[in-house]
């Protein structure tokens, strides 16, 4: 009879656990995870590239299912598929030589779409799942030897403003500074998609550099382009070794909104 009474008990509780939703996030199922590294996506796309949707979509899926997680998607849309007949209103010839810098760091022949870069150290074709998956999982689980600290981000119409300070490994790097659009919906008329309409996820709309030399800490800033509301942006920096692209620490920020 004990014997039975344990089991009751036992499949009492079971039952228990699974119809109530409160239990589990109260105790039996830990949704706050944190991780020792992070993840910088950067996909090279372009909506004159009949290749590139695949890609984008799965960068979407992406970040959602990392919502929280210190994992950076960043789109840059380079300009050299314009001349098949759509202009890409995202593109930007500094997003093609970013790219190209890329070829040069990892011994590359050429550049392509659409083409991944995780953490500055691994490339592949954009819309390789499996490839990109790992890529995240390993930045995720490789402690970070550096650290990006933002505050008093502030943005108005024209620009964004924000305070700066590097701990860790700093030598030889720069600050990428990206401005980054959320969400875009694009109707597309001519060239290989036509007739499509396509969703973007983290469009980079700007990018600068600041050169860190000896200087830890500082004041940056980078231009709004013009037409792009600053409620739908955020800023994302990364700290990139000048020699190699590799990316030793990533962080993001939302901007306070002052216009």
């Amino acid at each position: 009879m004990k014997i039975l009474s344990f089991l009751i008990c036992v499949l009492g509780l079971s039952l228990l656990i699974s119809a109530s939703p409160d239990f589990v996030k109260s105790g039996i199922k830990n949704e706050s995870e944190t991780y020792p590294g992070f993840a910088v996506v950067e996909l090279f796309t372009s909506e004159g590239c009949s290749s590139c949707p695949s890609a984008d979509a799965l960068i979407a899926r992406i970040q959602k299912e990392n919502e929280g997680k210190p994992v950076y998607i960043l789109a840059f849309h380079v300009d050299y598929w314009n001349r098949l007949g759509w202009k890409d209103v995202f593109s930007d010839p500094a997003f093609t030589k970013r790219q190209r810098q890329y070829a040069s760091w990892l011994k590359l022949p050429s550049v392509y779409t659409p083409q991944a870069v995780v953490d500055g150290k691994t490339e592949f074709v954009g819309s390789q799942e499996a490839s990109l998956r790992n890529a995240i999982a390993a930045g995720l689980g490789k402690k970070a030897v550096a650290t990006i600290g933002l505050k008093n981000v502030k943005a108005d119409k024209n620009q964004v403003v924000f305070d700066f300070h590097v701990d860790g490994l700093a030598g030889n790097s720069s600050l990428i500074v990206a401005l980054v659009q959320k969400t875009a919906e694009s109707k597309i008329r001519a060239g290989e998609n036509a007739g499509r309409t396509l969703s973007h996820v983290q469009i980079t709309r700007a990018v600068e550099t600041i050169k860190l030399s000896e200087k830890t800490s500082g004041t940056g800033h980078i231009n709004i382009p013009a037409g792009v509301g600053s409620d739908n942006l955020e800023v994302i920096v990364l700290l990139q070794n000048n020699q190699n692209g590799a990316i030793s620490a990533a962080n993001r920020t939302e901007m306070e909104k002052h216009i």
